[in-house]
């Protein structure tokens, strides 16, 4: 099954790297300064959350002596989850957004969900620099571990991605999908170790939130750059388990309605 579709999508990747070039230059098309707000906005971010955590509240991670280990914690976790929001977000308006184009011209439809993963993971990369070059210039860089980021992220977009084809489907023909998956993200968010650590919830809700598949991920992230430690892989096995499920789930749901989705867009 994956054969063809890869097959298909590299077929056109001229297709998909034209609409990334197109979108990143239409964001910030009309502005003063251009391309430099992919920069200026992440930084920014950075900035306020080392002065204000690590600085103004004097904040401490438990368990850690550098000053900067909350705000790493909450970085590594916001840049995460961010990065997932945005794949599974746009995911699910990825087909009623690109309505005229889907009518107009004929291409896999799949390329439209291969340019979102594109694009987030460009602005992924670039915030993600400046988060290293920070690492590195405050003396916290993690090391060696760093690379464990990759297979952890892997699994991050698989889940994404999946999750927000399934989605994007069923928006087409059930508008309220959307809707009701906007506000439950937000939920999502807060029921995700993001801006807590896990030690500080009651013993009896441990158990519970390891169920979220969001929970491995950014913990993971979190043991990373705030400890330099390896990940516990285990805790990877839910967010990879229903990667695999909702990619099998909305390939199928896609190649079953496609046809059908063009009539409702």
């Amino acid at each position: 099954m994956l054969s063809p579709i890869m097959k298909a999508l590299w077929g056109y990747r001229g297709f998909i790297l034209g609409n990334v070039k197109r979108e990143f230059q239409s964001k910030y098309r009309n502005s003063l300064l251009g391309a430099a707000w992919t920069v200026l906005n992440p930084l920014a971010m950075i900035i306020v959350y080392t002065v204000i955590f690590s600085q103004l509240m004097r904040a401490r991670l438990p368990g850690t002596t550098s000053s900067f280990a909350y705000s790493i914690y909450l970085c590594a976790g916001s840049l995460t989850w961010g990065l997932f929001a945005e794949v599974v977000g746009r995911g699910q308006n990825v087909f009623l957004d690109n309505a005229n184009l889907l009518k107009k011209i004929s291409f896999p439809r799949l390329c439209l969900p291969a340019t979102i993963v594109c694009n987030s993971l460009l602005n992924f990369g670039i915030i993600f620099g400046l988060f290293t070059v920070f690492l590195i210039g405050s003396g916290n860089f993690p090391g060696v571990v760093f690379i464990a980021l990759v297979p952890v992220i892997f699994v991050l977009i698989l889940f994404a991605i999946g999750l927000g084809i399934t989605i994007g489907v069923l928006n087409v023909f059930f508008r309220d999908v959307g809707q009701f998956f906007a506000i439950f993200l937000q939920f999502w968010f807060w029921l995700t170790p993001i801006v807590y650590p896990v030690d500080v919830l009651p013993p009896r809700v441990h158990p519970l939130i390891k169920y979220n598949p969001m929970t491995g991920i950014v913990t993971s992230c979190q043991a990373i750059l705030v400890k330099g430690q390896w990940p516990d892989w285990p805790s990877l096995l839910p967010a990879a388990i229903l990667a695999v499920f909702f990619l099998a789930f909305g390939m199928r749901l896609f190649r079953r309605h496609s046809g059908e989705m063009v009539d409702e867009l």
